[in-house]
Order: structure tokens, then sequence, then C-alpha cells
């Protein structure tokens, strides 16, 4: 199936999904176009991961429709949305801790779906000067920090057009948070489409150009980022902050 150029990369319609017997998500949309930047916003247990996860592949929706890049995903295994140009940074990282990081990110290169090479090696270590001082380190010999900074990179070394990062600073110092948040506005830059969970709506809507909230499995609320900065009770409600 050939894209047009204004067709969504990704496009989740009215879908529920369960874990069994619990109803995690009920007709969800979610769009994501090109060069866009999207925060998920919610509290704990609003059904942000297994969103992101249905995205992937991971979950399967038990209704409703997810389009990537046009094709259904009941037609695709994860490893092909991957190669459909989405790439997903989990919550627990997901690092090869016994590989060195030179290992974690080369394991992981190839051009993008139009045969891009944006992202290389070196690109990244310029991007994360921290892995440049650490390449022949494990990925369990890595601080929190770094190894969020690996797995982003690791990500970026697919040349991704879509890249999902699920709790971008969670449990991270301050000063290597505000790392992360640079990493992600230079992301943002070079042209890649985004969608990024984390409980700090601030620095989150810093960034982003729409804004969802989720609650209980439902969206709240979908609008530009000065929109929802502009209405603090609603982020009291939803968010609790």
């Amino acid at each position: 199936m050939t894209q047009t150029a204004d067709e969504p990369l990704i496009e989740v319609r009215g879908v529920h999904t369960h874990y069994g017997a619990s109803h995690i998500l009920h007709g969800v949309n979610l769009v994501v176009r090109r060069g866009e930047t999207i925060g998920l916003m919610g509290r704990n247990g609003m059904g942000k991961t297994t969103l992101l996860k249905t995205i992937m592949g991971l979950v399967r929706p038990s209704g409703g429709q997810v389009h990537i890049r046009g094709h259904d995903l009941r037609r695709l295994a994860t490893h092909q949305v991957a190669r459909l140009g989405v790439a997903y940074v989990p919550e627990g990282r997901g690092i090869f801790g016994n590989l060195s990081v030179r290992e974690n990110l080369l394991m992981a290169a190839r051009p993008g779906l139009d045969g891009r090479r944006d992202w290389t090696l070196e690109r990244v270590l310029d991007t994360f000067p921290r892995l440049a001082e650490r390449l022949d380190h494990g990925g369990q010999q890595l601080s929190g920090g770094e190894q969020q900074m690996l797995t982003i990179g690791r990500a970026l070394m697919t040349n991704p057009d879509v890249l999902i990062l699920d709790e971008a600073t969670e449990g991270l110092a301050p000063l290597i948070a505000r790392e992360i948040w640079r990493i992600c506005d230079l992301i943002r830059a070079s042209g890649i489409s985004s969608i990024i969970v984390d409980k700090n709506w601030r620095h989150v809507t810093q960034i982003t150009d729409r804004n969802v909230i989720l609650v209980k499995g439902r969206v709240v609320f979908e609008g530009d980022s000065q929109t929802l900065r502009a209405q603090p009770e609603r982020v009291t409600q939803h968010l609790g902050v």
C-alpha cells in the first residue's frame, strides 16, 4: 500500500483493548501526523501504556482499528510495525545488559523506510556525550539515566519516522531529566514524530503540538499545548497536580 503525503503515520479509531476480562481502553481515538509531537497524559493505571502497546501490536485490540502508515495492524506483527518506521522506548527500557553500549547501538542500526541514514552511530554519540564516554561499558554498568539515553539512542539508530517514549524521565535525577528533555526537543526539531508519556505535564507541553489525556481508558481531553496550559483546573482534575 502506498501512503499519501497527508495520510497519518498512526491512526487509532474507536479502539477497545482488554486484558482478559478487564476492559482497559474504551473507544480511544488518536492520530499522529508527520512531524507532530503528541503528549499522552493521565494518572497511573489510566491506559497510557496499554495504548502504546496496542499501537505496537504487543497487545491486540478487541475492537476498533489501528493503522500504521495505512496498514491495518491486524495484519502486522510487532516487528513489522517497527519496520514501518515506529520505534518504541518502553517504560522498563529493555536494554541488553550483557552487551556493551556500542553493541546495543549497532545491533539496531538500519536505514529508515525511505533509505535515510540520518541517525548514525556518530550522530547518536554526539547527541549523547555520556554514551560516547562509556562505549565499552556493559549495559548493566550504566546508571538509570544513562540506560534511558541508550534506549533512546538505540531507537534513533533505526532512523524512525515515529518515536514512542513511555515514561521519559521517571525516576531520573533532575539534572538527567533536563538532559532527556533537551534530547526530546532535538528529536522534534529533526522532524521525527513522537508520542511522549511523562508525569511532568509542564515539560511535556513545552515541546508538544497536541496533548491527549486518558481517564480510565477514555479520552477526556485532546487539544494543543497552549489550550491545556490555559486550563489549570483541567490539569488538576485529571492529572492531580
